[in-house]
């Protein structure tokens, strides 16, 4: 009697489907984040030269959507070598004490064709804060490109401890752009 509810139990088991789950985008080479800030009120541009993503996005679907990124810190270029030697120091980006900033999404909803707002939690130098970003999804043959702009208080992350800490000589607000070409996103 035992082996028969095994055998039940098994076959039971064996009919539920498998409901597979959706294989995240391909992020491609040409893919960029960027930064900006203002120095003395001039705008600064940089940019982050690695990191991962983990995208999964129907944009049918999008609340079943997950965003994942892995951003390493020492990586981040202003092309000036004053301006890049300064960045890995404990005052700006502690490198050696955080070497990856980290973003995970919670949400994600559609905001108009091809538009979709991606909620989450942004952790910088070990201080994280919520985030909604704002993507743009546009489609080329089986290349989507998903850009988007959202700006971000340096002070809540500790970017620019101490003297730095005076918004007069470096802003507070620094905008984040990024512009991402996937492969493997669900049509739009």
């Amino acid at each position: 009697m035992f082996a028969r509810r095994l055998i039940v139990i098994a076959l039971a088991a064996a009919a539920v489907p498998v409901l597979a789950q959706p294989k995240p985008a391909q992020v491609q080479a040409s893919s960029e984040i960027a930064f900006v800030t203002k120095q003395m009120g001039v705008p600064v541009e940089g940019k982050f030269g690695k990191f991962t993503a983990q995208i999964v996005l129907d944009p049918k679907k999008p609340e079943t959507g997950n965003v994942s990124f892995s951003i390493d810190t020492g990586s981040a270029r202003f092309g000036s070598a004053e301006l890049d030697s300064e960045v890995p120091k404990p005052a700006w980006l502690n490198v050696a004490k955080f070497p990856q900033a980290t973003f995970q999404s919670t949400a994600v909803k559609a905001a108009g064709p091809g538009k979709f707002e991606v909620a989450g939690k942004l952790s910088i130098k070990g201080a994280a804060q919520n985030v909604v970003v704002p993507v743009q999804v546009t489609q080329a043959g089986p290349t989507s490109t998903a850009t988007g702009t959202f700006t971000i208080k340096r002070l809540e992350f500790k970017v620019g401890e101490g003297e730095w800490a005076d918004t007069s000589m470096v802003a507070n607000d620094i905008q984040i752009r990024f512009k991402l070409a996937l492969t493997g996103l669900g049509a739009l």
